[in-house]
């Protein structure tokens, strides 16, 4: 890790402590995922009851995130606590234009996955091929390519785009997810992500590709809340902490 930096428990509260636990969490799953993109893109969460934001540390890998690490910004990516590392702003254009809009984006996962990239660059985008997709395109949203995020101008494009989807694709680039939590976010990336690894070997398969029929997919909303019993990503979520914790438990600190 590039700096040992206090531990920043003491300072916050019980609330955000666990939230910024959960993301660092999430950043690790992340890279032991191997989604990860070096120290590029991005992860963010609300802090509970405020409008401000936790985001990683610009030059940090995702398995060096911990919670003390996390940088906590103000919508307009202004650091609000002390910290000795600066964010990503090209992160933070997606990032705070989603939080801005959505209440229900407490935490909004971006990432530039191999597989992801090369579907999101497919005129077809997501095919209803799997049961991965199916999720998917239950509440997928497309956003043109408009090269780096840096200009403030695309925030309402990009908010106008995504609408009230909780998957995004974005053409040329890569993957977002959002979620009422890092465990929600997660979830739908893993899906994301699997969807769109299976239609890539899929394809390269080069036969006829079976697709899902409608009646189906018009269904898979409740299909999958059944599935989770309604908890979403927290049903998987403790099994993952307890992978993380067995891997490294550094995260928590």
């Amino acid at each position: 890790m590039p700096h040992a930096l206090p531990d920043v428990r003491t300072q916050v509260s019980a609330e955000e402590w666990q939230a910024r636990v959960d993301l660092a969490a999430a950043y690790r799953l992340v890279a032991n995922f191997r989604w990860d993109d070096l120290v590029f893109t991005h992860i963010s969460a609300r802090v509970p009851g405020t409008h401000h934001f936790l985001i990683n540390p610009y030059g940090f890998l995702f398995e060096e995130i911990t919670a003390s690490s996390l940088v906590k910004v103000d919508l307009d990516g202004r650091k609000v606590m002390a910290s000795p590392y600066e964010i990503n702003p090209a992160g933070f254009t997606i990032h705070s234009a989603i939080h801005a809009a959505r209440e229900d984006a407490q935490c909004v996962m971006h990432t530039h996955s191999l597989n992801g990239v090369a579907v999101s660059a497919q005129k077809g985008g997501v095919l209803p091929i799997s049961q991965q997709s199916t999720l998917v395109l239950s509440s997928l949203a497309y956003h043109d390519y408009e090269g780096i995020a840096l200009r403030e101008d695309e925030k309402a494009r990009l908010v106008r785009d995504f609408g009230d989807k909780n998957f995004l694709m974005l053409r040329n680039h890569g993957l977002l997810t959002v979620g009422v939590s890092p465990a929600d976010a997660f979830l739908a990336m893993y899906v994301f992500e699997a969807a769109c690894t299976i239609q890539v070997r899929a394809q390269a398969g080069g036969g006829e590709l079976v697709h899902v029929a409608q009646p189906i997919l018009d269904g898979v909303q409740a299909a999958a809340k059944q599935v989770t019993r309604g908890l979403g990503g927290a049903l998987a979520w403790p099994g993952l902490l307890r992978r993380l914790d067995r891997i490294d438990p550094s995260y928590r600190e």
